[in-house]
């Protein structure tokens, strides 16, 4: 009898596994549409329906002729079901968004990230999730879980941060469990890089490409890789560190082993400091060194230099992954003058050189692959589907929280 029971109740999860996958995919979709494209019964379909209306996960979003003049009712997944949290999280700024499950953002909230790292970014974490609840108008129980972009590594196994290198005491403190407790959700984390390259290739310009790099450089450099339609993270969480490339420097020198060599050569200090050996001002900012570009000599070397070094770059990961496109992203990585050289230095190394756009999503990327990969995750976990919107491989949310 127990054996009948359990076997019904699988045979129920897996009709309602295809019908939702074909709702997420296809809808507004027909029964008759679900019942052709997944084989099973229309009374099978009709329960399905009934249920998932019932418990508020799809609504009857209009009409669809059929044969005969006869019209069908189409169904679509209701976004407003659930709620899931995107954070950005860096060592200065710390964003929130809240999203429905087309992720149209309900509220968003940006503020200075708390200097006394640890536990206090947690708290502050979960006191900016409450303001957008309530700035939503939405009841607490509706948020599901969440993403958060963090820089340093993530542990693959964990989800932990294993190095936080600009924000104090995360890599001590167990975040995803820390997180769930203020929250009472799970929150997944996900390297920030990789968060903005998953972002671009939802909702950016990198849409169509199954393989291609997002490179991201402001105070340092990172970046996130998709591989044949995969992110690729690599055996301990660390694929894309490209600051590490023996590039631009010596990689034996002792100065390079905290940062990086490439990252010490081209980061926005090395930037800086580059601009000050060439007889330019200690005081311009990076910003400022761009915007004198067309009257500063000292400026125009230092910015065709971090260019040259960073065509090499590409041209090392172009050849070990044969991007179809290379993103530029950050605050210093999305400065057009600075892609214009990169592409002019690619065209006398590469005998096909790689094309290079600037982010289309700018200083949101990371919020948006949140987003994305958020919903994801919920649609696994309640539904065993994913959207594919973030093609990640994050632990999956428990059953008791997805409840």
């Amino acid at each position: 009898m127990a054996s009948d029971i359990a076997s019904s109740t699988i045979a129920r999860q897996a009709s309602t596994r295809l019908v939702i996958e074909r709702v997420l995919r296809e809808g507004p979709i027909s029964r008759a549409e679900i019942a052709r494209g997944t084989g099973l019964s229309k009374q099978t379909i009709s329960e399905v329906m009934r249920e998932l209306e019932r418990d508020g996960w799809v609504r009857e979003e209009g009409q669809v002729q059929g044969a005969v003049g006869r019209s069908a009712v189409t169904y679509a997944i209701r976004p407003d079901a659930a709620f899931v949290l995107g954070i950005d999280l860096g060592g200065t700024k710390l964003h929130l968004a809240l999203a429905d499950l087309h992720g149209q953002i309900a509220a968003e909230i940006v503020e200075p990230t708390t200097q006394a790292g640890g536990r206090a970014v947690v708290e502050q974490i979960g006191r900016l999730a409450d303001v957008l609840v309530a700035q939503a108008g939405i009841a607490p129980e509706r948020l599901r879980g969440g993403v958060m972009g963090s820089p340093g590594i993530i542990d693959p196994v964990s989800g932990g941060i294993v190095i936080a290198p600009n924000i104090p005491g995360l890599d001590s403190l167990d975040v995803p469990a820390a997180l769930r407790a203020r929250l009472g959700v799970q929150i997944a984390i996900e390297n920030d890089v990789n968060l903005a390259a998953i972002g671009e290739h939802w909702r950016g310009g990198s849409k169509g490409a199954n393989t291609f790099a997002f490179i991201a450089l402001g105070t340092g450099i990172g970046m996130g890789i998709f591989a044949d339609g995969r992110m690729v993270r690599g055996a301990r969480g660390a694929a894309g560190e490209i600051a590490y490339l023996p590039l631009g420097g010596d990689p034996y020198d002792a100065r390079g082993l905290r940062l990086g060599t490439l990252e010490t050569a081209i980061g926005s200090a090395a930037i800086a400091e580059r601009y000050a050996a060439l007889g330019g001002s200690d005081k311009r900012t990076v910003r400022e060194i761009f915007d004198r570009l067309d009257a500063d000599e000292a400026a125009r070397i230092t910015v065709d230099e971090v260019a040259r070094v960073i065509a090499t770059a590409v041209l090392a990961v172009h050849s070990i992954i044969d991007p179809e496109i290379v993103v530029m992203g950050g605050s210093i990585g999305v400065r057009p003058e600075l892609t214009e050289r990169i592409a002019v230095h690619l065209r006398y190394c590469m005998p096909q050189p790689a094309r290079i756009e600037v982010s289309a999503l700018g200083s949101r990327a990371t919020l948006i692959g949140a987003i994305g990969s958020a919903i994801d995750l919920i649609h696994r976990a309640l539904f065993g589907v994913g959207t594919g919107a973030s093609l990640l491989a994050l632990p999956s949310f428990s059953a008791d929280v997805a409840a």
